[in-house]
């Protein structure tokens, strides 16, 4: 039964999103990014996103990192202007020290934008951290 098993909570592991510059294109763009701001590796780090609201709804996106080193960070995923008006949840499930974790992380619409950023984990730009 679900009650029987530990899943411990998640810590020091976090979820934001950055506005940076794509030098490809010559803009700037929100992406995603899932930050280890622990002492120890994160493996096979498994993200399934979605973006939805009252009426709408995306596709669901699945993605994989092998490992996440400690005190470091990954692109997850490029967001759409269009999907930044809408809920962007992000459930993350991976494996430390022999232990699964598993944590959702949520934007609210239209809570990405710049004059939201603040300074996050890790990454040396400002960013917005998921709840």
């Amino acid at each position: 039964m679900r009650k029987d098993i530990d899943i411990p909570e998640v810590e020091e592991v976090y979820l934001a999103a950055v506005y940076v510059l794509n030098e490809q294109f010559e803009t700037y763009e929100w992406n995603a990014y899932l930050i280890n701001a622990s002492s120890e590796a994160l493996e096979m780090a498994l993200i399934v996103s979605r973006g939805y609201d009252k009426k709408k709804e995306t596709s669901t996106m699945r993605h994989k990192i092998e490992v996440l080193p400690a005190k470091n960070f990954a692109k997850i995923e490029f967001l759409q202007q269009d999907v930044l008006k809408l809920n962007n949840e992000f459930k993350v499930t991976f494996f430390q020290n022999n232990k699964m974790y598993e944590k959702t992380f949520v934007f609210k619409a239209n809570s990405i934008r710049e004059n939201a950023r603040v300074e996050i984990p890790v990454i040396p730009e400002k960013g917005i951290l998921a709840k």
